[in-house]
């Protein structure tokens, strides 16, 4: 599917013969329309749209090829992990072309798009907007972890270790993919004359990879942060763990005690008092009781010498 844009009044108007073209869900007819007509290499084309391609620029006889990471859009089948997609961006000295796998259309409605003066202006804007989007991801990251945290807090469950597993591996995803990033847009500054990248230009691409460095630092912030969590989280869940098995062990030995003391008497050995049964009955339940006051006694002594 083609959208095509154009800029009228500086502003992006969607008309039929725009040069800005934003392409989704490529169709065989698509395909050969880039690799015949506008020459795109079909190896830069298939990366482009390969997640796990890393950010990259490529200098072609017609055009400059853009490959760069942004986050995907988020479905309910991917639970709490946040993935990433490559993006192909097309630079020609009188149009671009954007390919992706979702949908970027609505991306155009955001406020930087409320003024572009020209094509390379467009092309920065939609790579500052894709560092939006991490921004915005990352919050929406760290308050899913904030309130799992609460929830683990209360309730020793499986799930919510799991859930905040999946953060830290959406978390490494970012990570990784804003640093391949950073990377594309120092290559961009550095053929800033082959882009013919004008002094206004230049200062809007200098903000963006500022921005792009915090984000990245805010992505290994949170990584960093859920990282020591999950470690914490681990240690102290072992450590109730223990201390459970503490209380069921003194718990156990506190029950053994008597039963021994009942066993014994149990045998074919004489009873106390063993004229009055009634007597020797209470006599064995009065040892039992005090064997085990004794063992609880001599346990609390023992462990306030430990401490």
């Amino acid at each position: 599917m083609i959208t095509k844009f154009k800029i009228i009044n500086d502003r992006l108007v969607e008309c039929e013969d725009g040069n800005l073209m934003f392409m989704t869900d490529l169709s065989d007819d698509e395909r050969r329309l880039l690799t015949e007509n506008f020459l795109i290499d079909e190896h830069t084309l298939t990366s482009s749209l390969d997640p796990d391609e890393l950010a990259r620029l490529e200098v072609e006889p017609q055009h400059f090829a853009f490959i760069i990471k942004a986050p995907k859009h988020h479905i309910a089948a991917d639970s709490l992990i946040f993935r990433v997609q490559s993006i192909g961006i097309f630079l020609f000295l009188d149009k671009m072309v954007v390919v992706s796998q979702d949908p970027l259309t609505d991306l155009l409605l955001t406020k930087p798009f409320n003024r572009v003066t020209s094509i390379k202006d467009v092309f920065f804007k939609v790579i500052y907007s894709f560092i939006a989007q991490f921004y915005s991801h990352l919050n929406t990251i760290n308050k899913i972890s904030d309130e799992l945290e609460r929830k683990l807090s209360q309730a020793q469950e499986n799930k919510y270790l799991l859930q905040l597993f999946e953060l830290e591996k959406s978390l490494v995803y970012y990570s990784n993919a804003i640093t391949t990033n950073q990377f594309l847009l120092e290559k961009i500054r550095f053929n800033a004359n082959k882009l013919n990248i004008t002094e206004e230009e230049r200062e809007l691409l200098e903000d963006i990879i500022i921005e792009n460095n915090q984000c990245l630092r805010q992505a290994e912030t949170y990584s960093s942060i859920l990282a020591s969590l999950m470690d914490a989280r681990a240690s102290i869940i072992a450590n109730n763990l223990n201390v459970l098995m503490k209380t069921l062990n003194i718990i156990m030995i506190t029950i053994m005690v008597p039963t021994f003391v009942v066993s014994l008497f149990s045998m074919n050995v004489p009873l106390p008092l063993s004229q009055e049964l009634h007597t020797s009955f209470w006599i064995i339940l009065l040892m039992c009781a005090v064997a085990a006051i004794c063992f609880v006694i001599l346990w609390n002594i023992r462990v306030r010498r430990l401490r």
